[in-house]
C-alpha cells in the first residue's frame, strides 16, 4: 500500500508541476493571452484532484486497442495516389494480426477494421471501455511543398515547436467533421494554442509508460525496419488527451515523399512497419509486466 500512495503522490506532483509549465508556456506562446482564468484553473486543480485519488498502476498488459487514424469521409493526408486513411487500416490490420497469432493472451481490439468515419472523441471512448492497457493509434505524415522523411511517434504534451504543433492542429482538425463539435469538445479550437492548455494533465499519470513504449517503436524503425527515425514527440492530439492508460500516435512516415509514399503503400512496406510496432510492442509488455 505504501509503495502505491507514494506512486500517486508522485503523479500528484508531476500533475502540478506539468500545470505550472503549461501556464507559464501558454503565456509565453498565445499572445494576446494575458490571463488563465479562474475557471480554467479550478478546473485543473479539480482534475488534479480527482486523478490522485483515482490512479492506480497496473503491471499487466492484457488489451491493447489499436487505432486506424482516419476513415471513410476523413481522407486523412494523401500522396500522389496514396490516402492515408487506407495506410493506417492495413497498417492496423497487419499489427493486430502479429499480436494475435504471437500473444494469445493479448486481447486486441481495433477502433475501425473497414473504412468508415470515427469522431476522435469514440476512439479514445472505445479504448476507455474496454479498459485498455495501451492504446496505439497509427497514422502517416505529410508535408507539402518540402523534402520530409522519417518516422516520429508522438506522446500527449506540450509541443516543442511549430511543426509539432502544426501536425497536432492537422490531425485534431477532423473534429470540425463531428457534428455538435464545439458541444462535444468543450469549445475545443483546433486552431487555437490556449485550447491545449490542459491536454497533459490528463495523460501525465501515463507518460513514462507512454515514452516507454514510443522510444521501442522508434528504436525499431530505425535498427530494425531500417526507416529514418525523427525520434519521440509531444504534442496535444485529441485522440491521446481523451484515453485514460499509455497512448501514442505513430507518423510512420511521409506521404509526400516519393520514396516514403511508395514503401507505405506497398504490402512489404506495411508489413516492415507492423512487424516493428509488433516488436517494440512485445518488448513493452515483457517489460512492464517484470516490475514488482
Amino acid at each position: 500500500m505504501g509503495s502505491d500512495l507514494n506512486f500517486r503522490g508522485l503523479a500528484f506532483s508531476e500533475k502540478f508541476t506539468t500545470l505550472r509549465k503549461v501556464i507559464a508556456n501558454t503565456l509565453v506562446i498565445s499572445n494576446p493571452v494575458k490571463n488563465i482564468g479562474a475557471k480554467l484553473i479550478l478546473l485543473a486543480i479539480t482534475l488534479l484532484n480527482f486523478s490522485a485519488t483515482t490512479y492506480t498502476p497496473d503491471f499487466k498488459v492484457n488489451v491493447v486497442v489499436i487505432d486506424a487514424g482516419h476513415g471513410g469521409k476523413d481522407p486523412g493526408t494523401s500522396g500522389t495516389s496514396t490516402k492515408e486513411k487506407d495506410v493506417a487500416l492495413k497498417i492496423a490490420l497487419k499489427l493486430g494480426k502479429y499480436i494475435e497469432d504471437s500473444m494469445p493472451g493479448v486481447k486486441v481490439i481495433y477502433t475501425r477494421k473497414t473504412d468508415k468515419f470515427i469522431a476522435l472523441d469514440e476512439r479514445a471512448k472505445i479504448a476507455n471501455r474496454s479498459s485498455a492497457d495501451l492504446f496505439i493509434c497509427i497514422h502517416a505524415n505529410a508535408l507539402k511543398g518540402a523534402p520530409a522523411r522519417g518516422t516520429e511517434t508522438y506522446v500527449m504534451g506540450l509541443y516543442k515547436d511549430k511543426a509539432n504543433f502544426e501536425v497536432a492542429k492537422r490531425e485534431n482538425s477532423v473534429i470540425l467533421m463531428d457534428e455538435n463539435y464545439q458541444e462535444r469538445y468543450e469549445g475545443f479550437d483546433p486552431n487555437s494554442p490556449e485550447s491545449y492548455i490542459l491536454f497533459t494533465l490528463n495523460q501525465s499519470a501515463y507518460q513514462e509508460n507512454s515514452l516507454k513504449f514510443a522510444q521501442k517503436v522508434e528504436e525499431q524503425f530505425k535498427t530494425r525496419v531500417g526507416r529514418s527515425s525523427r525520434g519521440v514527440k509531444q504534442a496535444g492530439f485529441i485522440v491521446l488527451w481523451q484515453t485514460t492508460m499509455p497512448s501514442v500516435l505513430i507518423e510512420t512516415g511521409f506521404l509526400s515523399n516519393s520514396k516514403e509514399e511508395a514503401f507505405l503503400a506497398s504490402d512489404n512496406g506495411q508489413d516492415l512497419i507492423a512487424s516493428g510496432i509488433y516488436r517494440a510492442f512485445k518488448e513493452y509488455k515483457t517489460e512492464i509486466e517484470s516490475i514488482k
